[in-house]
């Protein structure tokens, strides 16, 4: 294609048919990560659609069914694969216990002597007959006697319950008190065994990106729809699988996959449904001495943790402070110790700017929760609004690891500490407190964990880790310091090894900034601030918004970063200022080529014809490249920009496009005399739905954007500006 074709003479080729489309291969093929997963970690991996494939309407957990997979199915051989996912099916017809068909399944056991189940097994101590006893929860027997053996073995048995296959036997006596179930085998769902050197040593032939993709898959999500920043949201809920006596909290509307990783992908796991839980069982008992969940799970997890009206033991509160601080509680006179995570999930009612506005980020915990000596134990608060409402094509059809070998993997790693491997190249700033440091040390262990197990990391790589870890904990000590005012204020920040401070911020601290300070709470335009001054309702305006591009008389010269997940970004103030009263725009931008990116550039052209006089036109001009996807989707692209030009059309906007193979800068210069160097050009927004219900679609100032730059450069005016 030469630079200077025009769209017209494309069009025409669309019209005529010269461009024909390709047929749709109906089998997709795997990507290039997907062939280099199966390389390395051959019989360790299963495409993750197949969960769904093989679910139907077993209420089971996904580890459970990659358990099965992970047996029958770990290949990239589609015959392989199809072979497994019917025997995963047989097995879970045959074997599975419906809760619907329990009787069924007792009168096949009655029949046949002895009978392979898959059920959710809990056992308890019979003290009067000094035995152990099992009840089956879909089978709904109980009573099942169990050996001193399979308990000293499986000692989670005792709390909670495991998912087990076993063998149950049925033996009938004349004697009423007999329970005529009797158990034969009982086998964990979960990894026997594993070899680490051999992990870290495949890890070393991932790129950083290549391995985080990997996690993603393996968590079950597409890594395409998530950035950066929030695939490392998302791995950060697993840095209690792999940190002992690390506290989270994570706090964000509804429906964006809090639990879930608490609940399905590991089997060392245990979710409290409900946030409501007591003392003997979270902690120990003191009538019988049995140690409760924090004894026996590497993660405790509270779902629907939120909730001002909840009730609450003050009891608990006290002891779960001790336990979070100092990793033990009291048994009467004893001290007992435990490596137990706690993770505290909830839903706000409200958006940020709300909550810091009136209250804190913490506001919707219940009162007893909602304390600073409490609070001050959480190690990092996840900003749960960030994270994107789980749709169904954000679920991975790539691969990832079985599930019950990553969580025996990081169940591993929680005897090793990589706290310490940022020193070599940073230090923390020297006002940070004990208890914030230790937040900081363990997030940073926990995802160096996660990211680089094999203990080899950049510079880059290790700075972008601490100032997430670092950023965590600001978020939770800058909201105990709207609750305490006796809390000193701390600078978050760290040095590197030229001596230069690098503060650290959150987010939301970057786009509400009047709110997010303590000391800052304007009420109305003409509030005032804590330095005593009047200050001015468009300045308190501009730094409530994201948009940092002042809209006034004198535009902003010189360069600004935005952050990703950043919200309240728009093409009407930030680029459409520059562009008043031009008559002649000419826009670069390289990748105009898929449907999101045609809704960009008539987004862009709805907000010139938005402040454009109806009288008045504009000629734009877009130099962009070809498609070099195949003869099909060319096709597409030129439809795209057929569209884009018709409608531009009736807004007196003229579009012409040129395609060129040369370029590869993103700009937009006009004749109002300014010229903005565009990062990643209009591809500013994370992926964004086309549903009609959804206000990110309709408006930009809603949708969260990808990291990027903008300049805006001053240039000799060629034109008159009304």
């Amino acid at each position: 294609m030469t630079e200077e074709t025009d769209l017209d003479v494309l069009a025409a080729d669309l019209l005529d048919g010269t461009i024909e489309g390709q047929t749709a291969d109906q089998t997709p093929e795997q990507s290039a990560l997907d062939k280099k997963i199966n390389q390395h970690f051959a019989g360790l991996v299963v495409r993750k659609d197949l969960v769904k494939a093989v679910k139907g309407n077993a209420i089971v957990p996904s580890y459970v069914l990659e358990y099965l997979l992970g047996q029958y199915a770990a290949s990239d051989d589609e015959a392989t694969i199809q072979a497994g996912i019917d025997s995963v099916r047989k097995i879970l017809a045959d074997h599975y216990v419906q809760r619907n068909q329990s009787e069924l399944v007792k009168s096949t056991i009655k029949e046949r002597g002895r009978y392979k189940i898959i059920d959710k097994v809990s056992v308890s101590l019979n003290d009067k007959d000094d035995r152990y006893e099992a009840e089956f929860s879909n089978l709904g027997i109980k009573g099942v006697i169990v050996e001193s053996a399979t308990i000293n073995a499986h000692p989670k048995l005792l709390v909670g319950g495991v998912w087990c296959i076993c063998d149950i036997d049925y033996f009938h006596f004349d004697d009423a008190r007999v329970v005529p179930w009797q158990l034969g085998s009982l086998k964990p769902i979960q990894l026997s065994n594993f070899d680490f050197d051999s992990y870290t040593t495949s890890r070393r032939e991932f790129t950083t990106d290549e391995w985080i993709d990997l996690l993603i898959q393996s968590i079950g999500f597409n890594p395409a729809l998530f950035g950066r920043r929030a695939k490392l949201i998302q791995l950060v809920r697993l840095i209690p699988f792999v940190e002992r006596n690390y506290n989270l909290v994570e706090l964000g509307p509804k429906g964006t996959g809090k639990s879930h990783i608490f609940s399905e992908f590991s089997p060392h796991g245990m979710l409290i449904s409900g946030g409501e839980v007591t003392v003997p069982k979270l902690f120990v008992n003191n009538s019988n001495g049995r140690i409760g969940l924090v004894g026996y799970w590497d993660v405790v997890a509270f779902d629907e943790f939120a909730g001002k009206k909840k009730r609450t033991d003050k009891a608990l509160v006290d002891i779960m402070k001790n336990y979070m601080a100092n990793k033990s509680f009291s048994r009467g006179v004893e001290t007992l110790g435990a490596e137990a995570s706690m993770v505290f999930v909830g839903n706000t009612s409200h958006n940020v700017p709300y909550m810091l506005k009136h209250s804190d980020l913490f506001d919707e915990l219940p009162e007893s929760y909602h304390d600073a000596a409490y609070l001050d134990r959480l190690h990092h608060f996840i900003p749960g609004w960030e994270v994107d409402t789980i749709r169904g094509e954000m679920f991975s059809e790539g691969y990832g690891f079985v599930v019950d070998y990553i969580a025996e993997v990081l169940k591993s790693m929680r005897n090793t500490d990589y706290s310490d491997r940022y020193q070599q190249h940073f230090t923390l700033g020297s006002d940070i407190s004990t208890r914030d440091r230790d937040g900081i040390h363990k997030t940073f262990s926990g995802l160096m964990k996660i990211l680089y197990p094999h203990g080899e990391a950049t510079k880059e790589e290790i700075e972008e880790t601490l100032r997430f870890a670092i950023e965590g904990r600001k978020r939770v000590k800058d909201q105990i310091l709207r609750i305490d005012a006796t809390m000193a204020e701390v600078k978050f920040g760290y040095l590197d090894n030229d001596g230069g401070w690098q503060p650290v911020t959150t987010l939301e601290e970057d786009e509400y900034p009047t709110h997010y300070h303590r000391t800052r709470h304007p009420e109305s335009a003409g509030a005032t601030d804590s330095t005593g001054e009047q200050g001015s309702g468009a300045s308190a305006s501009a730094a409530d918004g994201v948009a940092a591009t002042p809209v006034k008389s004198e535009l902003y010269a010189g360069h600004h970063e935005y952050q990703e997940n950043q919200r309240g970004v728009s093409y009407a103030t930030m680029l459409i200022p520059y562009l008043r009263g031009a008559t002649e725009i000419t826009l670069t931008d390289p990748y105009i080529r898929q449907f999101h990116q045609a809704r960009n550039l008539m987004e862009f052209v709805e907000a010139l014809a938005a402040v454009k006089d109806a009288a008045d036109e504009v000629k734009l001009k877009l130099i962009t490249t070809e498609s070099t996807d195949g003869p099909e989707k060319v096709q597409k692209q030129l439809e795209f920009l057929l569209r884009v030009k018709q409608g531009a059309a009736v807004a007196g906007i003229t579009l012409d496009v040129e395609f060129s193979d040369t370029i590869h800068d993103r700009s937009i210069r006009a004749n109002s005399g300014w010229r903005i160097n565009l990062g990643r050009g209009l591809d500013i927004y994370q992926f964004v739905s086309n549903d009609t219900f959804d206000i990110a679609a309709k408006i930009q100032e809603y949708r969260q954007v990808k990291a990027f730059g903008i300049t805006y450069i001053k240039e000799p005016t060629t034109q008159p500006i009304d």
